[in-house]
């Protein structure tokens, strides 16, 4: 019985493994053991900083293969090159069939995968990740969704002191 399984690859190169890995089962005569070989992939819409959809790859890295485990298909996968491994070693495990819904809703874009960063709110506490004043806590002053700036109060010296920070430099 075929099953789902992963296949870690280089990254960037998950389209020339596929066509390689059909390839070789092709050429060694293997298509009864093979199923279908997916690089998982959807339309993204950065909705936060309003950019436009486009084709991304959901598990970068990554291939979905489906196949009947016996010695001479694992041996056909792992020996391709910028294949480093399967999940799960010498003795993979095939993913569920509840995880394959996932990730192929996922793909369909009927599973919403949010990539928007947590909305700020004046008055909150905030904790500086990155910068000059990484560590400190702060209370958010004023927020620019648009330009995904914030002003911080922080305590310098025992004075309450603004400071500007992006988006990516503070944590709630």
């Amino acid at each position: 019985m075929k099953r789902w399984y992963v296949v870690q690859v280089y990254t960037g190169f998950e389209d020339t493994v596929k066509a390689e890995i059909k390839k070789r089962i092709l050429e060694e005569g293997l298509e009864e053991l093979f199923g279908d070989i997916v690089v998982p992939k959807g339309e993204v819409v950065e909705r936060f900083s309003g950019s436009e959809a486009h084709s991304e790859k959901i598990f970068p890295g990554y291939l979905l293969l489906q196949m009947d485990m016996t010695g001479e298909s694992f041996k056909l996968v792992s020996t391709a090159h910028r294949v480093t491994r399967f999940l799960g070693g010498s003795s993979p495990m095939p993913i569920s069939e509840k995880e394959v819904d996932r990730i192929f809703s996922q793909m369909s874009g009927q599973v919403v995968v949010s990539s928007d960063r947590e909305l700020f709110s004046a008055g909150s506490e905030v904790h500086i990740s990155s910068g000059p004043f990484s560590g400190f806590v702060g209370i958010v002053e004023t927020v620019d969704e648009e330009h995904e700036r914030i002003t911080v109060m922080v305590s310098i010296f025992g004075r309450m002191t603004p400071v500007e920070l992006g988006f990516d430099q503070v944590k709630r």
